[in-house]
């Protein structure tokens, strides 16, 4: 069922554009007496589902009794993020997620199929699991609201990846990363059908069609004075909705390049990024557009930190971003590693297996912990001065020294590759 599809690459939805098409999706769902409201956290402050969740209070008022930002293994949002996102919403009715303790098992994704879709890089079972709120708290809607964006888990984000992973449980999440990881990071980014998603499917088909969900998935650009603008608005309670948001996303978030980067600079807004674990984003989203031997600079100032947790940030120190064969060798090694597979992903993805340097330039960890992680450390302070961002414009530059330099002004928003190594990923 759709019940909304609207949008186009140079369209800007209004505040009120967006209460006009939300609220007759509604209508056409009719009364509810106890809704949940599922959006994304801080993380994902660009989606405009501050808004929605706004939008949404506004139209059910009291019959809005839970809202729990899909925390995943982030960690959880402070009362000023919460104001700062989600407006008049009331902090009283946020719940808060616990990826490791606070999960339902609906059912669990066959190890067979697994292995199939993942052309047996791994085979073993996937349980689908979702937090206790969503699975037993008696509601007769939950509304799950999230941004369309290339990701490099899931290769599009939304939808059902709400559900699974950013309300889910630590076995969904470890092992449905670590298959992104082992099928291909660059066959997955910007792509709607890939392993991840198929799983994720899988689950919604066979063990989730009781929970009365509707996906309220938004596709964001970026608008004439660098602000995040809603280029697309998609209702409805199944995947047809997701294609059409993946497709207009694709569109408006994906820059194929005819030549590759030689040299790319990569602000990160200390307000959004303040961890290696989302700061990476630096690293998936322009892998693809990076020549061999190019250089990749992260300037970090929010930065103080590898891990979201002490656990991920205590295994990402010891091991560090060292590639894939050495990372595969620990994990089949076992130990701690091997029980935190979304660790070992994250540890694969954020390394260039050795094809560009990459230089974090971060407001808050030193050279020896930088460089303890296998990366170049870069002083901030002179980052800043020479690649001001609010003098460079997205795209090409060119210092008054003749530098040249690709700059992007925030990750989160896109995914950048060459055309040929795009169309090779692919095949």
């Amino acid at each position: 069922m759709i019940l909304a599809s609207e949008g186009s690459q140079d369209r800007v939805f209004s505040r009120e554009a967006l209460r006009e098409a939300l609220f007759g999706a509604l209508d056409r769902l009719g009364p509810r007496k106890r809704v949940l409201a599922l959006p994304p956290d801080y993380t994902r402050v660009q989606s405009q589902a501050g808004i929605l969740t706004e939008l949404l209070y506004e139209y059910y008022g009291p019959a809005l009794v839970d809202v729990l930002p899909a925390l995943g293994t982030h960690r959880p949002m402070t009362p000023g993020e919460i104001s700062r996102m989600f407006g008049r919403t009331p902090a009283r009715l946020f719940r808060e997620h616990d990826w490791r303790r606070g999960v339902e098992t609906l059912g669990t994704v066959p190890a067979d199929f697994v292995g199939e879709v993942s052309e047996d890089r791994v085979r073993y079972a996937i349980p689908a699991e979702v937090n206790r709120l969503v699975a037993c708290g008696g509601h007769d809607l939950v509304v799950s609201l999230g941004q369309v964006v290339p990701h490099e888990v899931i290769g599009m984000a939304g939808y059902n990846k709400n559900l699974f992973v950013g309300a889910g449980g630590a076995d969904a999440i470890h092992k449905t990363h670590f298959l992104g990881a082992v099928f291909g990071m660059e066959r997955i980014l910007g792509r709607a059908d890939t392993p991840v998603r198929r799983v994720l499917d899988y689950g919604s088909d066979h063990f989730a069609r009781h929970l009365p969900i509707v996906y309220v998935l938004t596709v964001v650009g970026v608008g004439g004075r660098g602000e995040p603008v809603v280029r697309g608005l998609f209702i409805g309670d199944g995947p047809e909705c997701h294609l059409r948001a993946s497709s207009l996303a694709f569109e408006v978030n994906v820059r194929i390049l005819d030549r590759p980067i030689r040299k790319a600079v990569v602000y990160l807004d200390p307000d959004e990024f303040k961890s290696t674990w989302l700061g990476n984003k630096a690293i998936y989203r322009t892998r693809m557009a990076l020549a061999d031997g190019g250089e990749l600079l992260v300037v970090a100032p929010g930065v103080d930190r590898f891990g979201e947790d002490e656990g991920m940030d205590r295994l990402i120190r010891r091991h560090g971003y060292a590639g894939t064969e050495r990372v595969l060798g620990e994990v089949a090694g076992g130990g701690e590693l091997g029980r935190n597979l979304a660790a070992a992903a994250h540890l694969i993805h954020g390394s260039s297996e050795g094809r560009f340097s990459i230089t974090y330039c971060p407001g808050g960890l030193t050279r020896e912990e930088i460089e303890g992680a296998h990366f170049r450390y870069g002083s901030l302070e002179a980052a800043l001065e020479r690649y001001d961002p609010l003098s460079l414009l997205e795209g090409y530059n060119t210092l008054p020294d003749g530098e040249e330099v690709y700059f992007i002004p925030n990750p989160g928003l896109g995914l950048w590759a060459s055309r040929e190594r795009f169309e090779c990923s692919g095949s």
